[in-house]
């Protein structure tokens, strides 16, 4: 497999047109046996959808958000949600192609928000929530500088546009990290 880093990169700003190609690729990552390809999938925690073209849409429109598009060799590969939060960014909607998982990119894409945040909004730290048993996920990020807050909000039960929950327990932790 060819490293992240040995491949050019694009990121831009997603639009209208790359709302299903998004769709598609968060999914995979996240949903179904063709998450199974990579270590981010929840299959295991969570059934039906992660987001839905409407949400996209959503986050491509909203003022204070960005949907940053990664592309390689002319295929949106990896993304995420930038949003502005007064003295804060917001990192979001991450999503890495499974298959591709495991070499570097996902390290380049957050280092890139990180920076453009930084750089754009001035701002001096970055949030994220994650599922709180996701352990592995989360010393993924704790490796990149981020720290638990031991902060926590409940998983949205009952609205499926989440997905369909598995086990009872799930909430969000929030995670934090000041940007150099």
């Amino acid at each position: 497999m060819e490293s992240a880093t040995t491949t050019a990169l694009t990121f831009r700003d997603a639009t209208d047109a790359d709302v299903d190609d998004l769709v598609a690729l968060i999914e995979s990552a996240y949903r179904g046996d063709s998450s199974r390809a990579g270590w981010t999938t929840e299959a295991d925690i969570l059934e039906g959808q992660r987001t839905d073209p409407e949400g996209v849409r959503e986050v491509v429109a909203s003022p204070d958000s960005r949907l940053l598009a990664v592309e390689r060799d002319g295929r949106i590969v990896a993304c995420c949600q930038l949003e502005r939060r007064g003295e804060h960014a917001y990192f979001g909607m991450f999503a890495v192609s499974p298959v591709l998982q495991g070499a570097g990119l996902g390290r380049a894409v957050i280092a890139e928000a990180e920076r453009q945040v930084r750089e754009t909004w001035g701002v001096r730290e970055m949030h994220m929530t994650v599922i709180s048993v996701r352990e592995d996920l989360i010393a993924w990020y704790e490796r990149r500088g981020y720290r638990r807050t031991g902060r926590t909000y409940p998983f949205p039960y009952g609205d499926e546009r989440f997905g369909v929950p598995l086990r009872d327990d799930l909430r969000f932790e929030l995670l934090v990290k000041e940007l150099a």
